[in-house]
């Protein structure tokens, strides 16, 4: 079964042509008991600087999604995972990559949220008060709007 993909940024060139690899992410949500979840910025001088996402990183060879998201969230986060919930997949074509976003749910972890990328971070709730948000965040916060029986569920990002 192939994962439907989203373009992001249509109007702009592709960077590798047509046959792009797919680049594997693991991506963390992070949900505290009171129903927040955990938003990061993108740090200076990567792609899409500024822009809020869920907290995770690339694959590296031979790592499994959970093996990746807990040495990406130690790395950027400092803290420790406990275990990763599979919950969605979703494929995003940006201009400069083909990525694969390998979505978990985390509800347990230790340490304190350090951010060690220089990033910014905020505990949010449906509709997210933080702006802007990367394209891929997007469907990940439809999900939690349907998941929640959001009554507004177009409208998960503050205006």
């Amino acid at each position: 079964m192939s994962v439907p993909t989203l373009v992001a940024d249509a109007g702009l060139p592709r960077e590798g042509g047509v046959d792009r690899a797919v680049v594997d992410v693991a991506v963390g949500v992070l949900i505290r008991p009171d129903g927040d979840f955990l938003l990061t910025s993108r740090p200076a001088g990567k792609v899409y600087e500024g822009y809020w996402e869920f907290p995770g990183g690339k694959l590296e060879p031979g790592e499994t999604v959970a093996q990746a998201l807990q040495r990406e969230l130690h790395e950027e986060l400092g803290i420790t995972i406990g275990p990763a919930a599979p919950w969605k997949v979703e494929m995003v074509d940006y201009p400069h990559a083909l990525v694969r976003l390998n979505f978990c749910k985390v509800f347990h972890w230790t340490g304190d949220l350090q951010m060690r990328e220089a990033q910014s971070f905020a505990w949010q709730r449906l509709p997210v008060q933080v702006v802007p948000v990367l394209p891929g965040t997007v469907p990940v916060l439809q999900w939690l709007a349907e998941e929640q029986n959001f009554k507004n569920a177009t409208y998960f990002v503050a205006a």
